[in-house]
């Protein structure tokens, strides 16, 4: 088989298969009802897979071990909730505090949030990534640690309460416009970050990862790249928490915790450091797992009389990470190490079991 029409089966299946995702969401949407897990399985994992993706481009990609993720998550759904409440839900919303003289009469659309959420995130980044890059490995994963518990800790303190509400969070967020925004969305900023990272700069990050004494010799200036990765992953992030914002429709400084960057960290690990692919899905089979597969085991069980040990509130979470340990055990390097999907592989695995295909080779040598 040709490499030409290799380039063209590939080209073929994944558009088949994009054909395919689009006609298991609209049966799932069309066919289930809106509280069936499903629905709420594949939206949340299309947001964790956005997120994780960005967590990766920074740790995977360009060596950078960051774990302030949830911080620029947090400034991402607070940017956007601030400015897309509806005017006329803001009352409501500010009932003890009051709402800022400045805010009560800005409003803007989805979209629109959503930018600001992702520039606001990125403006941010810039701002703590010239004095953070400086540190290296676990100091700068420590520093970008405790960025996240501070954006925490302001966004729920009192001066900050006739703008972000205080303790008492946001609430009355839009949802989502249709079951499908979230995975569009996501889509849209992973193919985004995949072509940033076919292009010199994507290089650039990788060769930094490598070696960084390598890579300056190079050429490659290290501050610039480095502080790029930090500012483009922190506006997806920042977009990613504006999409859990419209999931959950309420938000506190509690729901974007120091939990939150361990559970997006574990699925970069899970799926690979360094493999988009392994991000997502590992971040369908993680979510799949903790919040569906896995409920029956939190439900007191009988068999006639008998009562069945262990089955209780939180024996989920038991489970869920006995698992997590033995898929760490046996793929060290996650699902796809730094490997990516291709249709390649496929192709030619099936090009050397096929007797003529070889014979044909050998012949043109």
């Amino acid at each position: 088989m040709t490499e030409k029409k290799k380039s063209q089966l590939s080209i073929l299946f994944s558009v088949i298969a994009l054909i395919g995702i689009a006609i298991v969401l609209f049966c799932v949407n069309r066919f289930t009802p809106p509280t069936f897990m499903l629905r709420t399985v594949l939206q949340l994992g299309a947001i964790y897979a956005l997120v994780a993706v960005s967590m990766n481009l920074l740790n995977g990609f360009t060596g950078l071990f960051s774990l302030g993720q949830a911080g620029f998550m947090a400034v991402g759904a607070y940017t956007f909730a601030i400015f897309t409440i509806p005017v006329s839900s803001r009352p409501g919303v500010y009932y003890l505090y009051g709402v800022a003289d400045w805010l009560k009469n800005i409003h803007l659309p989805i979209l629109a949030g959503l930018l600001a959420a992702g520039l606001v995130a990125a403006v941010l980044a810039a701002l703590i990534g010239a004095p953070v890059l400086r540190l290296k490995s676990d100091y700068f994963a420590i520093a970008t640690l405790g960025f996240a518990e501070i954006v925490r800790i302001i966004v729920g303190s009192t001066p900050m309460n006739r703008v972000t509400n205080g303790s008492l969070g946001l609430k009355m967020i839009p949802k989502f416009p249709n079951f499908y925004f979230p995975f569009l969305i996501s889509g849209i900023c992973i193919l985004i970050i995949a072509l940033l990272l076919r292009s010199s700069y994507g290089r650039a990050f990788k060769a930094i990862r490598e070696d960084e004494i390598a890579a300056e010799a190079m050429g490659i200036n290290l501050a610039k790249h480095k502080q790029m990765s930090f500012i483009i992953s922190s506006f997806f992030a920042g977009i990613g928490g504006a999409l859990m914002g419209m999931f959950l429709g309420a938000i506190t400084s509690t729901t974007f915790n120091i939990t939150l960057t361990y559970n997006i960290l574990l699925i970069v690990v899970i799926g690979g450091m360094g493999s988009m692919t392994g991000s997502i899905i590992s971040a369908f089979l993680v979510i799949a797992a903790r919040e569906w597969w896995l409920r029956f085991l939190d439900q007191s069980t009988y068999i006639g009389s008998f009562h069945v040990p262990l089955l209780k509130t939180g024996f989920r979470m038991v489970v869920f990470s006995i698992i997590l340990m033995i898929v760490v055990l046996f793929f060290r390097k996650g699902i796809m190490g730094m490997k990516e999907f291709n249709w390649n592989f496929i192709l030619n695995r099936l090009d050397k079991k096929d007797p003529a295909a070889s014979a044909g080779g050998e012949g043109n040598e």
